[in-house]
């Protein structure tokens, strides 16, 4: 009898002391380093996800609020990406565009007027910035909203990229002439997206 009583006592001690050694080993544990996260993560992000404008939703960017009047919706091959129109700013046509390649990027871009800029060059110069050409294609589309264009068509487009996230971009539409724009890239963090109040399905 005196034996099985040893033998759970020590039993018991032996128990204890795991329990101890263990919660010291989580006391003294690093704590995990946060995983790093996609601000236009959709499932992540306060500010909404670009994926998602359409017409009639508003964006604020760097804190100037602007209404997207419409949308074209491009497809070359399997690649799709979209181009947003927002509100004539002083007169001046802007817009972003949003595509992945294969990582999310937003582009805010505005229509230059008068530049004399051709894609024609494998390097352009604008305001004493150079840009390298980077792609050039044909797409197709579909408009939603106000663009100025019909529901669908055809566009040619060269672009060219330029230092620290700097893009040159013409567009010819069918029956059309080069239209240039400079674009920048949108800083994560700073594009909060409203949506529009109808409810129709995106």
């Amino acid at each position: 009898m005196r034996t099985v009583l040893a033998v759970i006592v020590v039993l018991a001690i032996v128990l204890v002391a795991v329990w101890v050694v263990r919660a010291l080993r989580s006391r003294s544990a690093p704590a995990p380093a946060p995983v790093p996260r996609d601000p236009f993560d959709p499932g992540e992000s306060t500010f909404g996800d670009p994926r998602t404008l359409r017409a009639g939703d508003m964006v604020e960017l760097l804190g100037e609020r602007l209404f997207v009047r419409g949308s074209l919706r491009l497809r070359e091959g399997g690649y799709q990406w979209s181009e947003h129109f927002l509100d004539d700013v002083d007169g001046s046509r802007s817009w972003l565009s949003v595509e992945e390649d294969p990582d999310l990027e937003v582009v805010k871009w505005l229509k230059l007027r008068n530049s004399g800029l051709k894609p024609s060059a494998a390097t352009l110069s604008h305001d004493g910035v150079e840009y390298r050409r980077d792609e050039h294609g044909t797409a197709q589309f579909t408009s939603e909203g106000t663009t100025g264009l019909g529901s669908t068509g055809r566009v040619e487009y060269v672009d060219f990229e330029g230092p620290r996230g700097t893009y040159l971009s013409f567009e010819r539409f069918e029956g059309g002439e080069w239209e240039v724009a400079r674009g920048e890239r949108v800083p994560p963090g700073t594009l909060t997206i409203y949506p529009g109040s109808d409810p129709a399905p995106r």
